[in-house]
């Protein structure tokens, strides 16, 4: 908190999610040690966060991805009316951010934003600032405490550009609660660790998330990270959030779906469905988009902004002895 975002008894910590997730309760425990004013939400609210930001001069903040798509769904009136000078550090993790949205956040914030990708196990940190994200975009930055492997399913290091499962050397070590056997899954032969996730490094060493591996689709032989659609129909001006999973498929084991959550519930329909699948196949291949498109009003997201897709996705999955992975 110190070194990285250089917080002090003079800054003052804006809490937008709930402090019974590890994130928010041990940022806000960092900052007050180190004499940090603390304004904590119950519950997040877009223009409710931003009225704190202005109220209480806020300098520093931490937030996830869908914080900042409901922000900018805002009128642009609404968005404006703000004074957000104060901000000088906005640190966000927890899930990948779309390369557009992020890029709207630095138009509209400047570029005071602070990307880390980490988890609970502490087994590596990784870090970038808004001009190295500038320079590398889509990147959740290079490792401070570890050293970065791409593997592929054997084992073998990947070369730069080719995805495969991330795992760090070096860092601190884990097991899970009462669960050796996941525990032994979660780490290599030479030690090293992961926490379940897809990316590639560039020529730089940046390191890119891909998805989570149990989110992949394997539709008729070919692998698809649903990541990819949820963040290109994300930016979708009538998109409010967006779910992409795979649902059986007789022919090919799975096939692509999307579940919406429109902006306005009443745009729901044959018609918007077109519309997305037409917006996504225009700028992803058409493997990668959905073949079907179905509405919600909300989408089940943990307060903290986690989407709960596990609900979603067994619904399409009742009667099937067990899914294709």
């Amino acid at each position: 908190m110190k070194g990285l975002y250089g917080v002090d008894e003079h800054s003052v910590y804006l809490s937008p999610a709930p402090s019974y997730h590890a994130a928010p309760l041990r940022f806000c425990m960092a900052a007050q040690r180190l004499g940090a004013t603390c304004i904590v939400m119950e519950h997040f609210d877009a223009v409710a966060a931003l009225e704190l930001i202005e109220r209480h001069r806020v300098t520093v903040s931490q937030w996830v991805p869908t914080m900042f798509v409901r922000m900018l769904k805002l009128p642009e009136a609404e968005r404006k009316r703000f004074d957000l000078s104060s901000l000088r550090v906005a640190v966000h993790a927890a899930a990948p951010c779309p390369v557009p949205i992020k890029e709207q956040m630095i138009e509209w914030w400047g570029p005071v934003f602070y990307e880390y990708y980490a988890g609970t196990e502490g087994n590596g940190f990784t870090s970038i600032t808004s001009a190295e994200w500038l320079a590398h975009k889509g990147s959740v930055g290079r490792p401070l405490n570890a050293k970065i492997h791409i593997l592929d399913d054997e084992g073998k290091d990947l070369p730069p550009g080719q995805p495969g499962g991330i795992y760090f050397e070096g860092g601190p070590t884990f097991e899970y609660h009462n669960a050796p056997e996941k525990t032994a899954s979660s780490h290599t032969q030479q030690g090293w660790s992961t926490l379940g996730d897809i990316g590639y490094l560039d020529a730089e060493g940046y390191l890119y998330l891909t998805d989570r591996k149990a989110n992949m689709i394997i539709s008729g032989g070919v692998n698809i990270y649903p990541q990819e659609a949820e963040n290109l129909l994300v930016t979708h001006p009538k998109v409010a959030d967006v779910a992409v999973f795979g649902i059986p498929n007789e022919d090919f084991g799975e096939e692509v779906k999307a579940v919406v959550q429109p902006v306005d519930m009443g745009d729901a329909g044959p018609e918007l469905e077109r519309e997305l699948i037409a917006f996504c196949q225009s700028q992803l291949a058409k493997l990668k988009c959905p073949r079907s498109i179905d509405f919600e009003a909300e989408l089940p997201r943990h307060p903290t902004g986690k989407l709960y897709k596990r609900l979603l996705r067994d619904r399409y999955w009742v009667n099937r002895e067990s899914r294709i992975v």
